[in-house]
């Protein structure tokens, strides 16, 4: 069964402005994907149709092989759940925003597993008592994180999620989902701008320019560019690394 694709996939925006047009790509086994682009060519766009944020212009998404139109949303992002770069916290204590999930899907909570997901996202040393609006942006966006992590999603959409975090805690952070992804083989779809984070957590690139999709491995994207759009954006963003 797969996990996760996207067919005939098209967006258009409301200018007429057409992101992409036709892709198509598929998850058949737990995979850690780099999701990268120019800017404003759609991979926020793309991460946001694959968690039912958005709605397509054409083609269609499927989860466990059956197409978007057959699932309740709030089913859809308990398996397939979207981290924002912008972290929202609940109203309330960083306890509260970590029950979440528990406390409006009924279940129980794994207070062990939160304590731990916490110190390995770096934050052992936040109080749970404290008020989530008064954590620093990396901590609300590590916060977030681990929330979205509780819920034990097959799934994660990243959508830029180590950008506001110092190297110490992004390292974390990346070191954290790449043991989840290799113990309990939940999927992994980062949007990043950093290409060396790229290098580092993916085995397989979507690449988004000009309006269709390359996708393939991670390794060879970087030794030897597919598409000359692809090159002209490796050679751009190394030029803007050394400057």
């Amino acid at each position: 069964m797969g996990i996760l694709a996207f067919k005939a996939l098209s967006k258009t925006l409301a200018g007429g402005r057409t992101l992409f047009a036709n892709i198509a790509a598929s998850i058949d086994t737990p995979s850690s994907i780099a999701l990268i682009a120019p800017s404003g060519h759609g991979k926020s766009t793309l991460l946001r149709l694959l968690a039912l944020l958005d709605e397509p212009s054409g083609g269609e998404v499927l989860l466990e092989d059956r197409s978007s139109a057959g699932w309740e949303p709030q089913a859809w992002r308990c398996k397939a759940a979207y981290v924002a770069q912008q972290a929202v916290m609940l109203p309330g204590s960083v306890e509260w925003n970590l029950r979440a999930f528990s406390r409006l899907h009924g279940t129980a909570f794994d207070e062990a597993g939160a304590k731990a997901l916490m110190a390995a996202a770096g934050l052992s040393a936040t109080g749970w008592s404290e008020d989530a609006d008064t954590l620093s942006g990396g901590e609300k966006q590590r916060v977030s994180l681990v929330r979205s992590l509780l819920a034990r999603p097959e799934i994660l959409l990243l959508d830029e999620v180590t950008a506001s975090l110092d190297r110490h805690s992004k390292d974390a952070v990346e070191k954290m989902l790449l043991a989840l992804q290799a113990k309990s083989g939940t999927s992994l779809v980062w949007v990043t701008h950093d290409l060396e984070q790229a290098r580092r957590v993916s085995t397989r690139i979507w690449f988004l320019a000009d309006g269709s999709l390359w996708d393939g491995e991670s390794e060879a994207f970087f030794r030897q560019p597919p598409t000359e759009a692809a090159a002209q954006f490796l050679k751009q963003r190394t030029m803007e690394a050394v400057d």
